[in-house]
C-alpha cells in the first residue's frame, strides 16, 4: 500500500505515530530530508533486527522518487512487516507540491 505526499504531510503535522524511514543514500538526505530516520537501501536488510518491534506498526518509508523505497517494502513486507507504505513519487513529488 502506498502514501500519498498529501497523506504524509497530515500525518506529519498530526504528529501521529508511525516509523518514517528515509532509504536514500548520505549525500542526498544531507541535501534535503523530511525528518525520516535515514538507512540507505543497501543498509535495510541489515537494519531489520533493530526495527522489529517495528512489525505491527505503521511503517513508511521514501526515497528520491519511489523506486527504491518500493524496494524497501518489498524487504520489509518480506521480513514480516505488515503495514509498510512507499511515498508515491518520493522527495520529488514532495518537492514539488511544498
Amino acid at each position: 500500500m502506498d502514501i500519498t505526499v498529501q497523506e504524509l504531510k497530515t500525518k506529519l503535522e498530526a504528529k501521529e505515530e508511525f516509523l518514517f524511514i528515509d532509504v536514500r543514500e548520505t549525500h542526498e538526505y544531507e541535501e534535503f530530508n523530511l525528518g525520516a530516520k535515514l538507512i540507505p537501501l543497501g543498509d535495510v536488510m541489515m537494519a531489520l533486527a533493530e526495527l522489529d518491534a517495528y512489525k505491527d506498526s505503521e511503517v513508511v518509508v521514501h526515497c528520491r522518487s519511489g523506486k527504491r523505497s518500493a524496494m524497501a517494502q518489498h524487504i520489509m513486507k518480506e521480513a514480516g512487516f505488515k503495514n509498510v507504505r512507499n511515498l508515491t513519487g518520493g522527495v520529488l513529488a514532495w518537492q514539488e507540491l511544498y
